[in-house]
């Protein structure tokens, strides 16, 4: 490991030991709302998220898309804050705001002066229940929220492939239905439906806040109770648990889209990180992700971009940490000249080789000290200090572990890493989706799949 990495290693890993006892510091309302406070004392500001557990996979068939529409919604006012004001205040108190929807997920934040903590609580609890959902304001959010399908998804032809890949590879699963929903979905969503989620949904005792900056966690934790607390707790609807079947047989599926090149994705079911303790494979596919793409010199750059050029680009994803069932997706466009079938090929060989040869320890070594860094620089903002335990505490993992799972990911091995590469890249839980590119102006760039001559 480079110096300059051992020397951010060593010292976000002290941070955390010396801080484990005391700093982030949480308590929980009498309503049931947690509130963690990590204080940071390097500059003069604050983060504030408040963080729902709720995102679309807890949505019903016919209704995708309303979590995403209903943050729209967060914004329309309450009868103290008119449609729209929000962000002005926010703004005016010289900080930022935003929102954001995830599958497992809704969560909320300002970045602002920390003398301005105060009124950003105050906004945040007045909007956790008293929302607005006016049928004016909510006809043309939805239809906001329509031309950002169009436009992020139906006129976007690759992430049109990766939505239909989805919807194939789960078939039972919430995760098969997009975060921003069906088209036909939203065509047909009333004020009503936006209301009702938010009714069930938006209470203190289904959300935490997480902030941090340079605060007084007991100024904070008063704060909080004299914004936060007030409000009343409600029983929570139950949430359906859909169990996925077993995958017994590759999928595949093809995707026409006007586009300049093809695009292949090969999703194969992966396991998801469920106890930070006893759970190995999710750790070494990290790493194994990392060896094939966590760097420029990583092996699908290296050895399928630049030495065999069966692809203009080849990359690998992985989330070791969800609510519902993980996937590893392997994807790439090939290059000129060449297939989407010789880059799927290619890309089985890669992988195939790490199954029968392993990986080597100089290669393993600079995966873990990218990987490492990438932890610290997450952690060097308090932005990205509140999204760290945000999103751990979402999926429901405890951010008090954090550490800990770094000192998992450090300790796999290269035998660990071959393992998962042999165990999990498997046909029988395969899907595959292609993009087949057609015409962008009435005149081909290049064949779909191109042969060669």
């Amino acid at each position: 490991m480079p110096m300059r990495l051992q020397l951010l290693a060593a010292l976000f890993c002290a941070s955390l030991v010396g801080s484990a006892f005391a700093n982030p510091f949480e308590t929980t309302l009498p309503n049931g709302l947690r509130v963690i406070v990590k204080e940071d004392h390097r500059a003069p500001t604050a983060v504030q998220m408040v963080w729902y557990r709720i995102g679309s996979m807890d949505e019903a068939d016919g209704a995708s898309g309303v979590a995403h529409v209903l943050e729209h919604m967060m914004f329309k006012g309450t009868p103290k804050i008119g449609p729209g004001e929000f962000n002005k205040l926010v703004a005016a108190a010289g900080g930022r705001d935003n929102a954001f929807t995830s599958r497992d997920y809704t969560a909320y934040f300002q970045q602002i002066p920390k003398e301005k903590l105060g009124e950003m609580m105050q906004l945040e609890a007045d909007r956790m229940r008293h929302l607005n959902v006016d049928a004016k304001e909510f006809a043309q959010e939805v239809k906001v929220v329509m031309e950002e399908r169009r436009m992020r998804t139906e006129d976007n032809p690759q992430a049109k492939l990766f939505e239909q890949m989805n919807a194939t590879a789960f078939q039972v699963h919430p995760y098969r239905r997009p975060i921003i929903g069906w088209m036909g979905d939203l065509e047909a969503m009333t004020a009503a439906d936006a209301k009702a989620w938010y009714t069930a949904w938006y209470v203190p005792n289904n959300a935490y806040v997480v902030i941090s900056g340079d605060v007084d966690h007991k100024e904070v934790f008063a704060l909080a109770q004299k914004y936060y607390g007030p409000l009343a707790s409600r029983p929570l609807p139950p949430r359906r648990q859909e169990i996925e079947p077993r995958q017994e047989g590759p999928r595949r599926i093809t995707v026409k889209a006007p586009a300049e090149l093809p695009v292949l994705i090969m999703g194969y079911k992966a396991p998801i990180l469920r106890d930070i303790e006893k759970d190995s494979d999710p750790y070494a596919l990290q790493m194994l992700a990392a060896v094939l793409d966590g760097h420029d010199a990583a092996r699908f750059n290296k050895k399928l971009v630049r030495e065999d050029k069966v692809a203009i680009s080849a990359s690998i994803d992985y989330d070791n940490t969800a609510r519902g069932p993980g996937m590893i997706y392997l994807s790439g466009s090939p290059a000129t000249g060449k297939t989407v079938a010789d880059l799927e090929a290619a890309l089985r060989a890669e992988i195939g080789r790490v199954s029968k040869d392993g990986v080597s320890a100089a290669e393993l070594q600079r995966a873990k000290a990218q990987l490492v860094a990438s932890e610290v620089y997450k952690l060097d903002s308090m932005f990205g200090q509140a999204m760290e335990i945000g999103m751990i505490e979402a999926v429901g993992l405890p951010y008090r572990q954090l550490d800990r799972m770094l000192e998992k990911l450090q300790a796999v091995s290269a035998a660990d890493v071959q393992a998962v590469a042999a165990k999990y890249f498997n046909d029988d839980a395969l899907t595959v989706g292609i993009l087949d590119p057609q015409p962008l102006d009435g005149q081909p760039r290049r064949p779909a799949i191109p042969t060669r001559h």
